[in-house]
């Protein structure tokens, strides 16, 4: 008995067998015969039907369980994909209409308070001096002291909030002010009360100063108006310009304040123990650290950002 065996391996493995079966050879005596008889004939043609091989072929087919549970399961695989696809952007798009939602309302708030502290100013300023000249007189030492004092206020309030802002904000109101260093959850911060603890002794001396007539009324409110000058520029290059809770317009195109915002952005890296503490003089306090390099590449990089429109 012959025995031939195929194997064939797809997603169904089919299994064929080929069976041969051969009668086995008599060697039972024959009688002698003539070449051309009748009976040698008969006989040959005998033993060649007993030569002859008749087969069977068997096939099995089997299931390859392996191969289909496998395939199941990448499909499987790509549709979870497909979904946390479709989950992730749905995220991306419900965060970024968050982010228009809160920079818009800071934008309005923003803009309210600029307006509002803008005009206030203006109109104090020019009734307080109408006020004063009502008898024909000028009271020019007044005058000169009210905007001298506005200009030294507004240029001591920079070394005033570096101080505070080592002393004081990273030091025991850091539990304040540690959330302007982490990621915003919307348009406020807690960071926000300390432009509000500067505007009151802003409102007292420009108060104080509307309502009195002299020198010193006169040199508080110029300090209550260095004050207000100083927390509006604040807010415009900080706030709009460094962290893009509004936009600013043309001020990120004037190239001092780029560095100004390139050197805050450095202190948000702690990449010099937190200097600059200041803001508009951050890129001098940098330039005694030595980081003046750190503060090119911050630079560049920005303008980078900014041509590329992200």
């Amino acid at each position: 008995m012959a025995v031939g065996i195929s194997i064939a391996a797809s997603s169904r493995t089919v299994y064929s067998c080929q069976f041969s079966l051969v009668r086995p050879a008599t060697h039972s005596a024959s009688p002698p015969s003539l070449l051309f008889s009748p009976l040698s004939r008969r006989f040959r043609s005998s033993v060649l039907r007993s030569r002859r091989k008749p087969s069977l072929t068997v096939c099995f087919v089997l299931e390859d369980e392996k191969l289909e549970s496998g395939g199941v399961e990448i499909r499987a695989e790509e549709i979870e994909r497909a979904i946390e696809k479709q989950i992730s952007a749905s995220r991306l798009a419900e965060k970024l209409a968050r982010k228009r939602s809160e920079r818009f309302t800071y934008l309005v708030a923003a803009v309210m308070s600029s307006l509002g502290i803008t005009s206030m100013a203006v109109l104090a300023v020019y009734y307080r001096f109408a006020w004063q000249m009502e008898g024909g007189e000028v009271p020019y030492t007044e005058m000169f002291g009210t905007f001298a004092l506005s200009v030294g206020a507004a240029v001591g309030m920079e070394f005033w909030a570096r101080w505070a802002h080592r002393a004081l904000w990273h030091a025991s109101l850091w539990h304040m002010h540690e959330s302007h260093h982490r990621p915003r959850e919307g348009p406020f911060e807690l960071n926000d009360v300390f432009a509000i603890t500067n505007a009151v002794p802003a409102i007292a001396l420009l108060s104080y100063g509307f309502f009195h007539k002299g020198l010193v009324p006169g040199l508080c409110f110029g300090a209550g108006l260095g004050i207000t000058v100083f927390g509006m520029a604040y807010m415009f290059v900080h706030d709009g310009l460094v962290h893009k809770r509004f936009p600013v317009g043309p001020i990120a195109d004037v190239p001092y304040f780029r560095r100004v915002a390139a050197a805050h952005q450095l202190h948000h890296t702690d990449k010099f123990n937190g200097v600059p503490y200041g803001l508009f003089l951050g890129p001098k306090e940098l330039e005694e650290v030595g980081g003046l390099n750190d503060l090119e590449v911050e630079v560049n990089r920005r303008i980078k950002m900014s041509s590329t429109g992200r």
